[in-house]
């Protein structure tokens, strides 16, 4: 059933992101994360109101809510921003990079320990990472980088902690809370930053030009969110985060296909090898 839950994540991840880039374009990153979070704070709070009670219930439940919400936020912000600016097929791979964090900490933290054959895959891994995100082998010194690869970084960087986080969060407490707190969190943020830009009339003006498209991506993000925090009760958070990665070849493919995106031979070849690398790492971590 893990195995099930993160196969469900990287369908629906997969065809999230690809929403997420129409959306940061059309409406800017902070505009449509508010969408995404403010979906998830009131679709999950029915479910969430008879547990509210476990988020004060002792100082490191408090502790991993307030940070998973801190790091989710910005991991959502460079995550927007990368794709916003980027190639789908470029950013996607380079995202990818969270899989190898997220493992390393769970094997740190929580003694999913590595083998050297996972060592491997995870280096390659970060070689086709380094090879899809440079525009040119020509000039290495120059680092000649892909549109929006350093938002996509960062954001790897963050949400690799973030999805540790959410994993531990989720066995501490429950998925539900975790992903409502979250919501909350981001939305409570997001608020205070449109109040002071004076943006309310674009976010309604939005709503209703683009509601299908709103609904499409707040649904699909967060039952993303949903169906990997209960993978991760199920089976290691390392797997359940391995297999749901995958979801980079589905949305590197819809940006090639309708976005008609254009690569080279050795992003390509990067590609191909970061794709390959976090399958393989998805049915080796040890559980």
């Amino acid at each position: 059933m893990g195995v099930f839950l993160a196969l469900l994540t990287l369908v629906f991840w997969g065809f999230g992101d690809f929403l997420i880039q129409k959306s940061t374009r059309r409406f800017g990153d902070s505009i449509a994360l508010f969408y995404i979070t403010f979906a998830g704070m009131v679709g999950f709070f029915p479910w969430a109101i008879k547990d509210l009670k476990l988020i004060t219930a002792s100082p490191l439940n408090l502790f991993l809510l307030l940070a998973a919400s801190v790091v989710i936020f910005f991991a959502a912000m460079f995550d927007f921003e990368g794709l916003r600016k980027g190639k789908m097929s470029v950013i996607e791979p380079v995202l990818a990079l969270e899989v190898i964090i997220t493992t390393v900490l769970a094997s740190l933290v929580l003694k999913e320990f590595l083998t050297a054959w996972q060592i491997l895959w995870l280096a390659l891994g970060i070689l086709g990472i380094l090879l899809v995100s440079l525009k040119s082998l020509a000039h290495l010194k120059k680092i000649n980088l892909e549109k929006g690869v350093i938002y996509a970084l960062l954001g790897a960087l963050a949400m690799g902690f973030s999805n540790f986080l959410f994993g531990w969060g989720s066995r501490q407490i429950n998925p539900i809370v975790v992903n409502w707190f979250t919501n909350a969190f981001v939305v409570t943020v997001l608020a205070v930053h449109l109040t002071r830009t004076e943006r309310w009339k674009e976010v309604w003006q939005d709503w209703r030009k683009s509601k299908k498209l709103i609904l499409g991506v707040s649904i699909l993000d967060n039952m993303a969110w949903l169906t990997f925090s209960y993978s991760m009760l199920l089976i290691p958070i390392a797997i359940a985060t391995g297999i749901s990665e995958s979801y980079i070849a589905l949305a590197a493919a819809l940006g090639l296909i309708f976005n008609k995106e254009k690569l080279k031979k050795h992003q390509w070849g990067g590609l191909a090898l970061a794709i390959v690398s976090v399958v393989v790492i998805a049915f080796t971590v040890s559980s």
